[in-house]
């Protein structure tokens, strides 16, 4: 058995006083590693301050809310009142951390409704993409998505990941 270049079986690998044997051949191996493919493509992140969709929702109403929100997200946003504002500036940020994984922003025929934000029964949000913005994402082989969205009174931040399929 070869551990990469250095070429090290394990018979060869001297155990450490301290930390015995396995730990010496994980450092070995892990030495010899030349490269690691990481499933990893993209990863974007945004913030974005509750007082600014509080102010779009006010002056635009439903106009606003069906251009950005699917029908989904306005139902998951609505279900609590106290902190509406908070869950659709937070669907918000993670729409614009997803454009940044995806290294387009708003253009090229992108529809702020062509990404979704769903919540799983864990309450986990999950990404889903449609239209142009799933084209763009399968042709830079991004297959999967990790989202996480955190939001306070004043604020919501979203992080958002995309993955090579495994």
């Amino acid at each position: 058995m070869s551990f990469g270049s250095a070429g090290a079986s394990p018979s060869q690998v001297r155990a450490h006083p301290v930390v015995g044997w396995r730990v010496a051949l994980c450092r070995a191996w892990l030495l010899s590693i030349r490269f690691v493919t990481m499933p990893i493509l993209g990863h974007g992140i945004d913030i974005v301050e509750t007082a600014r969709i509080r102010k779009l929702v006010d002056e635009h109403g439903e106009r606003f809310l069906e251009r950005v929100f699917t029908p989904l997200e306005q139902q998951y946003c609505a279900r609590n009142t106290k902190r509406y504002f908070e869950h659709l500036a937070g669907r918000f940020a993670a729409k614009e951390a997803v454009l940044k994984v995806l290294g387009t922003g708003w253009r090229g025929g992108i529809a702020w409704t062509d990404i979704e934000i769903r919540p799983e029964p864990s309450g986990q949000p999950k990404v889903y993409l449609t239209g142009e913005s799933l084209r763009i994402a399968e042709a830079m082989g991004i297959s999967r998505w990790h989202v996480s969205i955190s939001h306070i009174e004043t604020h919501a931040t979203a992080s958002a990941i995309g993955l090579r399929g495994e």
